[in-house]
């Protein structure tokens, strides 16, 4: 029996929205045992590769390989051009586009603030679920340059930009496609480590009958770190995780929410 309540919802095939997660792992058995413990996680092969399941719809993947952190891909309706553009707009190509043996063309670039994303070319039947309890929820580009990052990205996918923050205390912008907000991104504070590069973090979603702070604690149950504890956000209950090999994701509850507070004016005492 899945301890998941919920089925995921596959993910629309947006130019520029995320259509895929993944986790390269050297330690297959100890990344199943964890994130089988944590979410319930299924697992299928598809030709050496293991896609992770949830209710029978692939929410991730975990290839074997050198470890690295959980990488975001993007649609793009044409990897190579998207790969020749991010360098022309001043970002690097790590890894040339290139078929894989799941039909998608991909490529993995590096935009000019440092951060990692994957771009992948799929078929119209293409599956990636989101929003059931243990799939994707969301993805934020944390970044030290979010002017920078606007440019960057507004050029390559066609964002839509608004800021949703007050642009000094808070530097918040959201990425939209046809109306549909796809990504988040984040200019790092003060509240991240002194040195921390820019990068992306992926959270998967809490079912609210299970609840973020009961993720949390099975987390530490399985081996991983709890960095951030469960806070609460006009979002929903978030709390920033390792695994077992601590590789950082951050799992949402999105039924948790609180009002955002009501911006105010500072008073000016120079002004008479």
């Amino acid at each position: 029996m899945s301890i998941a309540p919920n089925t995921p919802q596959l993910a629309p095939l947006l130019s520029g929205s995320p259509c895929w997660v993944e986790r390269s792992v050297d330690d297959l058995k100890g990344a199943i045992e964890f994130y089988t413990g944590l979410f319930g996680w299924h697992y299928a092969d598809d030709d050496g590769y293991t896609v992770a399941m949830v209710d029978g719809v692939p929410v991730a993947g975990l290839p074997q390989g050198d470890p690295d952190a959980w990488r975001l891909y993007l649609v793009t309706p044409h990897a190579r051009a998207t790969a020749e553009k991010a360098f022309h707009l001043g970002g690097s190509v790590l890894r040339n586009p290139e078929d894989a043996a799941d039909h998608t063309q991909s490529t993995v670039i590096e935009d000019p603030t440092g951060a990692v994303v994957g771009f992948r070319h799929v078929p119209p039947d293409w599956r990636f679920g989101t929003g059931g309890h243990g799939a994707y929820a969301w993805a934020e580009l944390n970044t030290r340059d979010g002017a920078a990052a606007d440019e960057f990205f507004g050029e390559l996918c066609h964002y839509d930009i608004t800021q949703i923050g007050d642009g000094h205390r808070l530097d918040y912008a959201s990425w939209s496609v046809e109306g549909t907000e796809v990504i988040g991104r984040q200019k790092m504070g003060r509240e991240f480590p002194y040195g921390e590069r820019s990068h992306w973090m992926v959270y998967f979603n809490a079912a609210p009958e299970i609840g973020t702070d009961s993720v949390a604690y099975r987390v530490l149950e399985l081996g991983g770190r709890v960095t951030v504890e469960p806070y609460d956000t006009p979002f929903g209950r978030i709390t920033v995780v390792e695994d077992h090999a601590g590789m950082a994701f951050s799992v949402i509850d999105q039924s948790r929410v609180i009002e955002a507070e009501p911006r105010t004016e500072v008073d000016d005492p120079y002004d008479d």
